[in-house]
């Protein structure tokens, strides 16, 4: 199996003179540019040994494309630099990683550094980036011009030299590590998923199975496990600028994109219809309520959901015609080939294959992973019933509120629905609370009327509460269930 950077190479081999990547203006990107371009950073950063964690704090973009397939290239594992975490989980990051090369925009130093009180002040926390681990050697590769705060000695990505005479692509480095991704964790042990470059190749080529893609097809997206299988292909990734949405999509004549279904629902009421070029959109990072689904389906293009997660991207796509059609939970759809699934005894997901991150940051390796996600399986099929935490019990009863949001959420007047439980804290037993955020047409007497059709009767709903909009929380919008506790709390 090809590792994720020499599949990419192997491709502008191919299709050198081919459109790679479309930047946020506009501008085009060749193959043989982008590897001319990854070749040289990887040059650049020579010496660096399988695992060293390379800090990387560059916005989605050709610069961040490039310098980060470099960097992988150059045997460095990426470590993003999330902004907003508190110092000490920072440290604990900085300390578990151990960075020996910094990759960072020019302003970024800037805001890290000379001018790191008015970034506070503005809510935007930054690791040290000219000195993130004190003690402990870095060197630095920028991008963008010089600024007060860049190192003495950065290299600048756009003037590095090519790479030497006569350098030979290297052999597949499947087991090196490629990136490490905080979920979660506390400050003083810190989870990281490590993703190597075969698990990440595995994954890629799971979503290249789901859906066609080709030359001459244009992605536009900002999501690298949908970027990277363009380039994987030999197609041209668009990156999103400024502009409107549909605008960018027609006057990129873009085949493929990628949407949270919170934002897709946002653009959809302002544009129902999608530009004719486009053939496949997909959804993930949250469930789509019906509504959403239906409305992207009469956009035009194929509309597919994915269930993936940090672990192991993807594990299974399901059109939005199939969970319209399927009434009792959410459906995901059977597990993409290779993908290996096992349930246990309280229905838990557990995960394995090629695709899946093969550990945590120093822990044991992994053969399979605990998904959190309480599920069953129907023809094959897996159907979500809910998170494993957001279980709710009253009077002996396990609910699982994925089994019956779905069709809640399809009712007419229903624009999303969640239940969540509020314990008592003297008995334990939980209040089911029913949150609906309400269209025009909705009515609460004909919803408590359907209810008992589609919800089981030692799941009703103790309370219905009507709501504006449900909270959320983190870049892909999910629904934030424990402020939605706290919102609908008597």
């Amino acid at each position: 199996m090809n590792d994720i950077i020499t599949g990419i190479m192997a491709t502008a081999g191919r299709e050198p003179g081919r459109t790679a990547i479309v930047d946020g203006r506009g501008h085009e990107l060749a193959y043989r540019e982008l590897a001319r371009r990854v070749d040289a950073v990887r040059a650049a950063m020579d010496g660096l040994r399988p695992g060293d964690g390379v800090l990387f704090a560059v916005r989605p973009g050709v610069e961040a494309v490039v310098a980060a397939l470099g960097a992988v290239a150059a045997g460095g594992m990426l470590v993003l630099a999330d902004p907003g975490l508190a110092p000490g989980v920072l440290a604990a990051r900085m300390a578990a990683t151990r960075p020996g090369w910094v990759v960072a925009e020019s302003l970024l130093y800037t805001l890290s550094g000379p001018l790191k009180g008015l970034a506070r002040r503005r809510g935007l926390l930054l690791p040290h980036l000219r000195d993130p681990l004190p003690g402990h050697p870095v060197r630095h590769l920028r991008t963008g011009p010089w600024l007060p705060g860049v190192p003495r000695g950065a290299l600048r990505l756009d003037r590095l030299p090519g790479a030497p005479a006569g350098h030979a692509s290297a052999p597949p480095q499947e087991d090196r590590p490629a990136a490490v991704i905080f979920t979660s964790g506390t400050t003083a042990s810190p989870r990281g998923v490590v993703h190597t470059r075969g698990s990440l190749a595995a994954g890629l080529e799971l979503f290249r199975g789901a859906f066609p893609l080709e030359p001459g097809d244009v992605v536009h997206t900002d999501q690298l496990m949908l970027g990277l299988p363009a380039l994987m292909a030999g197609a041209a990734w668009s990156l999103p600028g400024r502009g409107p949405v549909v605008e960018e999509l027609a006057a990129r004549r873009a085949t493929h994109t990628f949407a949270v279904p919170v934002q897709l629902d946002r653009l959809l009421r302002r544009t129902p219809r999608l530009p004719g070029t486009l053939r496949h959109l997909l959804l993930g990072s949250a469930p789509a309520p019906a509504g959403v689904l239906r409305r992207a389906v009469e956009a035009g293009p194929e509309v597919l959901s994915v269930y993936a997660m940090t672990e192991a991207l993807p594990i299974a796509i399901a059109s939005a015609e199939e969970k319209l059609a399927h009434a009792s939970g959410d459906l995901l759809g059977a597990p993409l080939p290779g993908v290996g699934v096992r349930v246990a005894g309280d229905g838990e997901l557990f995960v394995s294959g090629p695709h899946v991150a093969p550990r945590y940051l120093g822990e044991d390796p992994l053969r399979e992973v605990a998904t959190g996600d309480l599920v069953r399986i129907e023809d094959g099929r897996l159907v979500l019933l809910g998170r494993k935490k957001d279980m709710i019990l009253r009077d002996g009863f396990n609910i699982y509120p994925g089994l019956y949001e779905p069709a809640i959420t399809a009712l007419p007047g229903v624009a999303e629905a969640a239940i969540v439980g509020l314990a008592d804290p003297a008995t334990g037993d939980e209040e089911v609370v029913l949150a609906i955020v309400p269209t025009g047409d909705y009515d609460e007497t004909l919803l408590r009327k359907v209810l008992p059709d589609l919800v089981d009767a030692a799941a009703l709903p103790d309370r219905i509460v009507a709501l504006d909009a449900f909270p959320r929380s983190g870049r892909a919008d999910k629904l934030d269930r424990a402020a939605l506790r706290s919102r609908v709390a008597r």
